[in-house]
């Protein structure tokens, strides 16, 4: 069996496809996806500590410092140390980081409705939604 109809094949490749285009997008704004993915989560309303993010992120928390490392370097992020226990790091998002966050978001979601484009606005909103179902269906990615 040729490997094109395979769905997994080609679900790997789509996949691939947009991570590159993704990838160059944000570019200009000096974050990969993952970065992006860590300014996103602490761009919410509550302060976060190195380690609930990390949970939320998915992500141990050795790779946690190594982001938050990179991005504090870059001026994007700030820790600073939680006031009922001074171990604990609370992390936020610097004014540059914000900018950086809006701006780069806009242009990954620019680089998704591109990568969209060959289909029809109904088989792009019908593909979203078959791929959120089969998300939410999977146990294991909860």
């Amino acid at each position: 069996m040729p490997l094109e109809p395979r769905l997994g094949h080609l679900l790997e490749r789509a996949g691939s496809a947009l991570a590159r285009a993704s990838a160059r997008a944000l570019v200009p704004y000096g974050v990969d996806v993952r970065e992006l993915g860590v300014l996103a989560v602490l761009a919410g309303e509550e302060p976060l500590s190195q380690g609930e993010a990390a949970g939320r992120l998915g992500v141990d928390r050795t790779t946690m410092v190594s982001l938050l490392d990179g991005l504090e370097d870059h001026g994007l992020v700030e820790r600073r140390r939680g006031a009922p226990d001074r171990r604990r790091n609370i992390v936020g998002l610097t004014d540059a980081g914000r900018v950086c966050l809006e701006r780069a978001q806009a242009a990954r979601s620019a680089a998704e409705r591109r990568f969209l484009a060959p289909l029809e606005e109904r088989a792009a909103a019908a593909l979203l939604d078959a791929l959120r179902t089969l998300v939410a269906a999977d146990p294991a990615g909860r």
